[in-house]
């Protein structure tokens, strides 16, 4: 079956393809979304020549599982990735029931995004951050530089020498993200005749929290509000923001920028600890909203109207139908793909309503109790489900069979929970909840833990509260 065709290419003229993942980069942490500290000039001028997405999500709420939906196009059970490295994270005494096992690696068997673009012509580069396996030129890149299985770039990692795998040192204090973007503004300029997949993903604003001296001394006595007040973070958002510039520039200089379909992006939702979200609950880890809602703005001159906006709930996992749409390739098997082609929002046509769904049957610790804001001072997360539906949002947690629901529309803090107030509504939530997860076959896990203690996990979290 053929994909619709929204958008008539031509063999000859294919639209490169340039996708910018910022790493832990929250829902507020950009001028154009609302926030008066950080400093985003190339962003916000970004956003206004493309479409801003309101509702976009990560497919997962921490880096490793996002990365691999969104290479895959599929959700987290249908490739296994869930988390980074163990999934019994925390005090063993901790955990009632024993995690879903989980996968390092993203397979190798699966067609990736990159895979499907180079088997229709376009030469594929990614600079930065990978993270779901030893080596992307394994899943359809041609050009490698700093990508592996590194979560961040390691202790003073920003400055060059570097501690990451495939790249070359810099001069000494050489910073990455510019380096990073220098290396894909050279891989677009002897690539520039044909179409071309840049994966831009920066390990910045990953921790540890380093800037540029010159950027940090420039927010030192900025006042900040809303828990944004850190000078060495908004010196690195305002680095990315440099270099995105810098490339905008460079597809201008080149006349590349009206065949280059651009989208900009964020892997999860910023860490609370360094950066808030409000009215966003929580933030990275956690799967109320300030750990999943992301910034997201995709551009295209003369096929997406500038200066346009979405509420429409969106995910990651939208990039792969989208572009495979973009490119006129045919449809051929099965995808089992988890994501909807967006190419109709560009043309602002109405869309049907679609559930979203993420399952996470593992633990993950809190960076700080006080400051994440999720499910209890030991855990941003516990294992759990979620989905939501126009304004709705369920959470399922696995340890006591517990449910919360909220409207999104008039709680997006998500403070009040209404699944005891609201019946109807949120059995009609878990009966479409538990129908996806067997149609993906999602693990539950149920097993007790033998370790758990309570009488030690209460005592924990008490100490916890009062530190």
């Amino acid at each position: 079956m053929a994909i619709p065709i929204l958008y008539s290419c031509g063999k000859e003229n294919k639209p490169n393809i340039i996708l910018i993942n910022v790493d832990d980069l929250g829902y507020k942490d950009l001028g154009f979304m609302g926030s008066t500290y950080y400093e985003t000039p190339n962003l916000d001028q970004l956003a206004g020549q493309g479409m801003v997405f309101y509702h976009a999500y990560a497919a997962a709420a921490n880096c490793a599982p996002s990365r691999a939906s969104l290479m895959s196009g599929r959700n987290t059970p249908r490739h296994g990735v869930y988390t980074v490295d163990n999934s019994e994270r925390g005090n063993a005494k901790t955990r009632k029931i024993i995690p879903t096992p989980n996968r390092d690696f993203l397979p190798d068997s699966l067609y990736t995004l990159a895979k499907m673009l180079k088997d229709n012509g376009y030469t594929n580069g990614t600079f930065g951050k990978w993270h779901i396996n030893e080596d992307p030129l394994q899943h359809g890149f041609h050009v490698n530089v700093g990508g592996a299985h590194h979560g961040n770039p390691g202790r003073n990692g920003y400055f060059s020498p570097y501690n990451i795998s495939f790249i070359e040192d810099g001069p000494e204090g050489e910073y990455l993200t510019d380096r990073l973007t220098r290396e894909a503004i050279a891989f677009i300029e002897a690539n520039q005749s044909k179409p071309f997949f840049v994966n831009l993903a920066f390990y910045s604003v990953h921790t540890p929290i380093m800037g540029k001296e010159s950027l940090i001394e420039k927010f030192k006595n900025k006042p900040g509000r809303e828990g944004q007040d850190r000078a060495d973070y908004a010196a690195m958002v305002a680095s990315v923001d440099e270099n995105v510039g810098k490339l905008l520039q460079v597809l201008d200089e080149l006349n590349l920028s009206d065949n280059t379909l651009l989208i900009f992006t964020s892997d999860n939702g910023g860490i609370r600890d360094i950066s808030y979200q409000d009215p966003l609950r929580a933030g990275k880890g956690s799967y109320y909203e300030g750990g999943i809602r992301i910034p997201l703005v995709i551009r295209w001159p003369g096929k997406i109207p500038a200066g346009t906006t979405s509420d429409v709930p969106v995910t990651h996992m939208d990039f792969y139908p989208t572009i495979r749409s973009i490119i006129e390739v045919e449809q051929v098997g099965e995808e089992n793909w988890d994501g909807m082609d967006l190419a109709p929002l560009f043309k602002q046509e109405s869309q049907a309503e679609r559930p979203l769904f993420w399952h996470f049957p593992v633990y993950l610790q809190a960076y700080n109790p006080k400051e994440d804001g999720g499910r209890d001072p030991l855990f941003r997360t516990r294992p759990g489900s979620v989905v939501r539906k126009g304004k709705w949002k369920l959470h399922h947690y696995f340890e006591e069979d517990d449910y919360e629901l909220y409207n999104l529309e008039e709680d997006p803090g998500e403070t009040t929970n209404l699944a005891e107030r609201e019946p109807e509504i949120r059995d009609q939530l878990i009966k479409m909840l538990e129908g996806w997860r067997k149609e993906v076959h999602a693990p539950v896990p149920n097993q007790s833990n033998p370790h758990y203690d309570k009488a030690f996990e209460m005592n924990l979290i008490n100490e916890k509260l009062n530190e």
